[in-house]
């Protein structure tokens, strides 16, 4: 049993009360843990101190150091909340009880089907709801509950090959349906690659061995070519006088590399990445400056610069990627970064952890506002399969940037619409949204938005949500607060019938009976509802319009409209109409949802 805690988890905190309590969390934890053995044939000990080094390295509070150690305390051991609280404190014994609680989170039976690599996108999160809502109230009231149960886990990775096998499947599983997203989300790339090469032989353990037998003499070469090209970049950069903090070579991962040979043939030819740098300068500045330079040396692929830093991902990461062909006809890519935006992409969300040194709290709640945002939305959404849904897509999928007019940030998943844009600046803009503009243009609420779009949404006050736009909307805040409003509007509208409905119960009879043509005039409009229907255009009903004959719409089909001012009106189609989809591509501005009521 290890008899001291290791320099290397101390080594990060200077307060003398902070090293103190890490190394009681430390000897009360070594105690309560005493003669218990891991699979391995470790003292259990080796476990919370291998948590508590991975935290520490990511630089994290003396309180998530300490709970990490004792994180096991309650489960496995005698030791009571009361005690824990009553010795370290109520923020200490909070947190382990959090790790404790999300510790028995487990994948059903059912669901331990492992589908094929090439499917993994397609694979629905398959965790029970309770425990998901379980696991996320749990992050937003304090994220280092997951922090440390990401750290655990990893220890569990590390040593996966000592339990029966018959655990190892489903702990692989969970690590790849679970943990990996999230510690994606979180940033922590470090913590995500390695879960997902830890996970990856005991899920694919053919595909994993097909890799092994192929790639190491191209690892090989990759390593030699891409340190040359090391040493010729530093040289360069020299040169122009670009200051550089470091510049560092890289190999793809595994599992990352797989993925992407998946996706071209299994040709290694065509993966420009194997093999990358990673160049650390001083500031924003000199990152575009060092581009420059790169380019002036090394001819640059088309389409293949990507600009993170005006663009950041979902998870805050930034930096600049270049694609360039090299000496002998080598092509790498590269990467550019300033040393804060460095350790973002290495440690996420751990990167701006609030120490009592100092952290911009303000920045780090903008960069990861999805948190609270998740939990709020959660605590209103009570559909099970819903919640489920709209997590995969809202939190788990590629992510695209979109401005307001006035340049602000919209953070949106791939797919999104101006629906969707409106209800994420706000509920109100949803709810009125009757138009929207993207780049200056008029196009259908329904338009897939793009990375960059500048968008406007149109609001007319005494326009309502429609339950259309649930066919075409991506996130589930706006699926769910559409829903909300239409059930609203639906049962005030109920009310008003079932006070006409009285009225007319109430009011006297008419004496006598409709004169016959009359007669045959109501049975006419009963028999033909297009007689009475409304025409919504816009949100609006006192629209002028025609039914265009190329389609002939009719009552109940899926319609849109073209502002062709025939005779003065618009021109209603159905919007599966092949004149109206190349009226609507040569012309988007002229598009304007529309809809019978």
């Amino acid at each position: 049993m290890p008899k001291q805690i290791p320099e290397q988890i101390l080594e990060n905190y200077s307060k003398e009360k902070d090293k103190k309590l890490i190394l009681e969390a430390f000897e009360f934890a070594k105690a309560a843990h005493e003669g218990q053995k891991r699979f391995s044939g470790e003292d259990y000990i080796v476990h919370p101190l291998r948590t508590a080094l991975i935290l520490s390295h990511l630089k994290l509070d003396a309180e998530t150091i300490a709970a990490a150690l004792l994180h096991d305390v309650i489960d496995d051991t005698k030791v009571s909340p009361h005690e824990l609280e009553k010795k370290f404190g109520e923020e200490v014994a909070l947190l382990v009880y959090g790790v404790s609680r999300l510790g028995k989170l487990r994948l059903p039976k059912q669901n331990l089907e492992v589908e094929p690599i090439e499917k993994r996108d397609e694979k629905p999160i398959s965790l029970e709801t309770e425990n998901l809502r379980r696991m996320f109230f749990a992050m937003a009231e304090d994220i280092r509950v997951i922090l440390i149960k990401l750290a655990d886990r990893t220890h569990n990775m590390e040593t996966l090959e000592f339990i029966p096998k018959e655990k190892q499947k489903r702990v692989a599983l969970e690590t790849m349906e679970i943990y990996v997203p999230l510690a994606n989300r979180l940033g922590i790339s470090t913590i995500k690659t390695k879960l997902e090469n830890l996970a990856f032989p005991y899920l694919y353990p053919k595909e994993y061995q097909w890799l092994e037998d192929n790639v190491e003499k191209k690892r090989k070469e990759a390593r030699k070519y891409i340190d040359r090209a090391r040493e010729n970049l530093k040289d360069n950069l020299e040169k122009e006088k670009i200051e550089v903090v470091e510049i560092k070579a890289r190999l793809k991962s595994y599992f990352s590399l797989y993925r992407k040979l998946l996706r071209y043939n299994m040709d290694f030819d065509q993966i420009y990445d194997l093999a990358a740098l990673r160049v650390v300068v001083k500031d924003v500045k000199t990152c575009y400056e060092t581009l420059g330079a790169i380019h002036q040396y090394w001819r640059p692929l088309p389409g293949r610069i990507k600009d993170y830093i005006a663009f950041p991902k979902a998870n805050a990461y930034q930096s600049l990627h270049t694609t360039v062909i090299c000496e002998k006809g080598r092509i790498i890519e590269v990467q550019i970064r300033t040393p804060e935006m460095h350790e973002v992409a290495e440690h996420g969300i751990c990167a701006h952890w609030a120490q009592k040194e100092g952290i911009d709290l303000v920045r780090q709640g903008k960069q990861f506002a999805w948190i609270q945002q998740l939990a709020g939305w959660q605590k209103e959404n009570k559909d099970a399969k819903e919640f489920l849904e709209g997590l995969k897509i809202d939190f788990f999928k590629d992510r695209l940037f979109v401005f307001t007019p006035r340049g602000d940030i919209i953070d949106l998943p791939e797919g999104a619409c101006p629906i969707d844009f409106a209800y994420g600046v706000h509920s109100a803009i949803g709810h009125h949204c009757v138009g929207a503009k993207v780049n200056k243009k008029m196009v259908p609420l329904s338009t897939p938005l793009r990375m960059g779009d500048v968008v406007e949404i149109i609001v007319d006050k005494n326009k309502t949500p429609s339950r259309d736009w649930l066919r075409f909307v991506k996130t589930g805040i706006a699926r769910s607060h559409i829903k909300k409003q239409t059930e609203i509007n639906l049962l005030g509208g109920l009310q008003q019938l079932r006070e006409r409905f009285f009225k007319i119960r109430k009011a006297p009879k008419p004496a006598g009976t409709l004169p016959a043509g009359r007669q045959e005039k109501e049975a006419a409009l009963q028999k033909s509802p297009e007689k009475t229907a409304v025409m919504v255009i816009g949100g609006k009903t006192e629209v002028a319009y025609i039914l265009a004959k190329c389609c002939q719409p009719k009552i109940k089909d899926p319609v849109a409209v073209y502002l062709a001012r025939i005779k003065g009106k618009a021109s209603v189609h159905k919007k599966d109409c092949q004149n109206f989809k190349k009226l609507a591509e040569k012309w988007p501005q002229k598009i304007l949802e529309a809809e019978w009521k």
